[in-house]
């Protein structure tokens, strides 16, 4: 097995990815490789944990094999496949997309740059349109998630699980639907839901690219109250 980049690798890498000397660059830097190692980290967990769960293993042997309790296994990996009546059919293609975004990086898990990857799926979609008005099409955006997350070999699974990080930012689309009255899950909830949790690879990757979750978030109450009742397709 390859060793895992040791303290001092970490540190040289953190300054040689950051421009300049500044302290506080660097830190800004550390930062975002953690998140970043982070992320993945999950995701690998993620993945096996779920070989395992298919493979009719129980959560006390996978907790075992963790070196954790069964309750702090449970709470972490058991996150589902997000279930999608509130949806709309664009939000609900959007998601199919991530799957395929993912797979087409040859990577096994859908993160949070997955799910932003899928809303371009759907030009017509509040999400992509307010995107594109800030200038960030869907190849600068891969290309920035391919800086932080780097492609993968061929895919193992058809189905790959969703990592923890995703699961909450599709949870949080919900969240801000309901927060804005609405009883629908549009796009536009989606994409704010991925620019809730600053340290998700999709909100890193949009920061970097410029855009500011404020006037997004402003564009997108401007675009859904142009929309007339009685049911806005977001």
């Amino acid at each position: 097995m390859a060793p895992a980049p040791t303290l001092q690798e970490l540190i040289e890498t953190v300054e040689r990815d950051t421009s300049g000397s500044e302290v506080l660059d660097l830190l800004a830097t550390a930062s975002s490789t953690v998140a970043q190692l982070a992320e993945v980290s999950d995701a690998v967990l993620g993945h096996f944990v779920d070989r395992c769960r298919r493979s009719g293993h129980s959560w006390t042997e996978i907790s075992a094999a963790l070196g954790v309790t069964k309750q702090a296994a449970h709470k972490r990996f058991s996150f589902p496949s997000p279930t999608l009546e509130r949806f709309t059919d664009r939000a609900r293609r959007a998601v199919d997309a991530a799957s395929r975004s993912a797979l087409g990086l040859g990577h096994n898990f859908v993160g949070t740059e997955h799910l932003l990857l899928g809303l371009y799926d759907q030009p017509e979609g509040l999400a992509a349109r307010a995107l594109a008005e800030a200038g960030v099409d869907r190849d600068a955006v891969e290309a920035k998630v391919l800086e932080m997350v780097p492609r993968g070999g061929e895919p193992m699974l058809d189905n790959p699980p969703y990592t923890p990080r995703a699961s909450l930012a599709l949870q949080g689309a919900l969240e801000e639907a309901l927060g804005l009255g609405h009883n629908y899950i549009g796009t536009e909830h989606i994409l704010l839901g991925l620019m809730r949790d600053p340290h998700a690879l999709s909100a890193r990757a949009l920061s970097e690219l410029g855009v500011s979750p404020e006037r997004i978030r402003t564009r997108l109450a401007e675009m859904v109250n142009a929309i007339a009742p009685p049911r806005r397709q977001g």
